[in-house]
């Protein structure tokens, strides 16, 4: 899949970026780096599966390389409780990839003078060759199962992450901050932690009252597609104008809609920006880089967590109580109470810098060392 020679005279640095499958989020967020990395002056290689792939050659193209790296290929179950029971099944097929992440850059680090690794949540990418930044939001997980389970995942975490030269947290790094507690624990790694602002490819959309309704779907299955059938049966006494994005880069058939609908499998950046910018009201999924792009564009939303996805219920409950977004669960999910409720929420949305993350990226390349390849 790499399609650059790097193996040249040039003295650009090299950077190896590789976003966790988990869902496209990871993906989508670690976009506006590349683009800066780019205006840096720097060569990049991505590690992604074929689905993360597809997206980003809808925004790169060929000017960046791109090496197959395996995903976890989580498979999340058809309730909260099924969820968490598939995702506590899968955590030795979890601890396996990271380790055979860990081999496959070794292996990597013989055929490219890679000089910086920036990980994005995937923990078996870190090295002592080159400094290794660990990218997260996540440094107190929420298991679900109470602060007992919490203090001791957090632990776990901590093992992992000090294993990087440095951390990156895409969030605010004051009050303000749009993940709470996630990010802002009591206590922090034991390595360099820089706050990078919110990651968004978006910038503040104008407001669009009488927009139509846009409907963003994301995440793992099956919970991607029982939402969507969700919605589907529900739009058919909806009489507005509705946009449906799919969240499928790589699907060419459609399901069908009411008459009234619009749908796309998949929108690259710019479309999906002036989408999300007609739209008078988004509903969308609750995972934090839809937070990220929906709270800088200031938009009214309605989000709905993915069930079992603790992460997701938490962000909910901060962010409804923050006034930035309405939120309600699925399985309590009628679209016609939905709208009533968002029609009377009282939204406030918090003022954001989106540009907090290129100094912290501009200092780690300038301190990168310089060498001649050869």
């Amino acid at each position: 899949m790499v399609s650059v020679n790097f193996n040249s005279s040039t003295r650009k640095p090299l950077v190896l970026i590789c976003p966790l499958d988990w869902g496209l989020g990871h993906t989508t967020r670690c976009i506006p780096i590349i683009h800066y990395l780019h205006q840096l002056g720097c060569e990049v290689l991505i590690g992604c599966n074929s689905i993360q792939k597809e997206l980003l050659w809808k925004e790169f193209g060929d000017t960046v390389a791109y090496t197959r790296l395996q995903g976890y290929d989580i498979r999340y179950g058809k309730s909260k409780r099924h969820t968490i029971a598939r995702i506590m099944q899968q955590s030795a097929k979890i601890l396996i990839r990271i380790k055979a992440e860990k081999r496959w850059l070794d292996t990597l680090f013989t055929q490219y003078p890679i000089d910086l690794v920036i990980s994005d949540n995937r923990y078996g990418l870190y090295t002592n060759a080159v400094p290794a930044v660990f990218i997260t939001h996540q440094l107190r997980i929420k298991t679900g199962l109470g602060h007992i389970a919490d203090n001791w995942l957090q632990k776990w975490n901590y093992r992992l992450i000090r294993r990087f030269a440095a951390c990156w947290i895409p969030d605010e790094p004051g009050t303000t901050s749009l993940a709470g507690e996630l990010s802002h624990p009591k206590r922090q790694p034991p390595i360099p932690v820089s706050y990078l602002g919110p990651l968004t490819r978006f910038t503040n959309c104008p407001s669009a009252p009488e927009g139509y309704l846009l409907i963003i779907l994301s995440g793992p299955e099956p919970q991607r597609s029982l939402f969507e059938q969700l919605l589907i049966e529900q739009l058919t006494d909806y009489k507005g104008d509705v946009v449906l994005i799919r969240g499928l880069p790589q699907s060419t058939a459609l399901p069908v809609v009411p008459a009234n609908c619009q749908v796309l499998n998949h929108a690259p950046a710019n479309q999906l920006q002036q989408l999300i910018g007609e739209a008078g009201l988004v509903i969308s999924r609750c995972g934090y880089t839809s937070v990220m792009d929906l709270l800088v564009s200031q938009k009214k939303t309605v989000l709905v967590p993915t069930p079992g996805q603790s992460e997701q219920e938490y962000l909910a409950t901060h962010l409804h109580s923050q006034g930035w977004s309405c939120t309600v669960p699925q399985q309590q999910f009628q679209l016609h109470s939905v709208l009533e409720m968002a029609s009377r929420f009282n939204y406030r949305f918090p003022a954001l810098d989106h540009q907090q993350f290129r100094p912290v990226v501009a200092n780690m390349i300038a301190s990168l060392p310089q060498r001649t390849r050869s």
